[in-house]
């Protein structure tokens, strides 16, 4: 059950209208990495977690936090936009200047939400709902929430930089030490969950007579130019669940055998069931090497 505060998590109020910065804003709302994927991942993890009450109840109240987070994006949209009426955007229009501005808006903040905030990205895409991971495995879906509030924060960070509104940095300010703290967070449950299953997901084959090919699993296969990845701790160091050492291998040849691919079914109709498409395309071969 979800219980809704009229208050907002922090304070929204904007300096002046940005039409254009609020469709900025609209990227950390409803793109990718916005605060509406993180609060249904988050929410879906934790609907869906069984048997680790601390971690779901963690889940849960990150959250409900989250859905905070969209709610308070959308005032600050709101705001932005609350002097984009088209009648005062037609004598806008006379000012070169402001013009400019208002050049850059979001026409379906005007069609489509009436000035509100809407669950799609800064380009208007919708929202979708493959952007979230919830795979029930607690280790895999907390390196996710690390990825997903690394690239938020990040994504905020760059939107601070667009603005000298005041008031919208505030929220943002604040945005950016929530975003901090769960990074934290998710890396410490990350911790936590490494000690208890290892480092790799999924620690291993749920079958004793079955085993992953380990040799190929400490192997380092430098495929560019130059050696500059050798440099690195991937390339000769230990793993990090100490099973052995990293093989650096600088030129790796190919394992397998070259493909035997079956011809397909005549009634496919595929081209080269054709008695002269061979000869067609060695002609065509032909002719673009003589330049015809």
């Amino acid at each position: 059950m979800f219980l809704h505060q009229k208050e907002l998590q922090f304070e929204v109020q904007v300096d002046r209208p940005d039409p254009q910065l609020a469709r900025q804003i609209q990227e950390v709302l409803g793109g990718q990495f916005g605060e509406m994927t993180v609060m249904m991942q988050y929410l879906f993890q934790g609907f869906n977690c069984r048997g680790e009450e601390k971690f779901k109840d963690m889940l849960m109240d990150i959250g409900t936090e989250e859905i905070g987070h969209v709610e308070m994006l959308c005032a600050l949209i709101s705001q932005l936009l609350d002097e984009a009426s088209p009648a005062e955007q037609a004598e806008a229009a006379k000012d070169p200047a402001t013009a400019a501005i208002l050049g850059g808006m979001n026409p379906q903040h005007l069609i489509v939400s009436g000035l509100g905030g809407m669950p799609t990205n800064s380009n208007g895409v919708p929202w979708n709902g493959s952007y979230i991971v919830a795979s029930g495995n607690l280790l895999a879906d907390m390196r996710s929430n690390l990825h997903a509030e690394t690239q938020g924060r990040l994504q905020v960070s760059r939107l601070y930089h667009m603005t000298e509104d005041e008031g919208v940095r505030k929220v943002f300010r604040k945005m950016l030490a929530r975003d901090r703290y769960h990074q934290y967070q998710w890396m410490a449950a990350i911790d936590e969950l490494e000690q208890k299953n290892g480092v790799v997901v999924p620690a291993s084959f749920p079958a004793k007579d079955e085993k992953e090919a380990e040799k190929h699993g400490l192997e380092f296969w430098d495929l560019s130019e130059g050696n500059e990845s050798s440099k690195g701790k991937w390339a000769t160091g230990s793993a990090p669940d100490g099973s052995g050492d990293f093989i650096y291998l600088s030129d790796p040849a190919p394992q397998g055998q070259k493909p035997v691919m079956n011809r397909p079914d005549a009634t496919l109709h595929h081209d080269l069931d054709h008695p002269r498409s061979v000869e067609k395309m060695a002609k065509k071969v032909t002719d673009h090497l003589k330049g015809k």
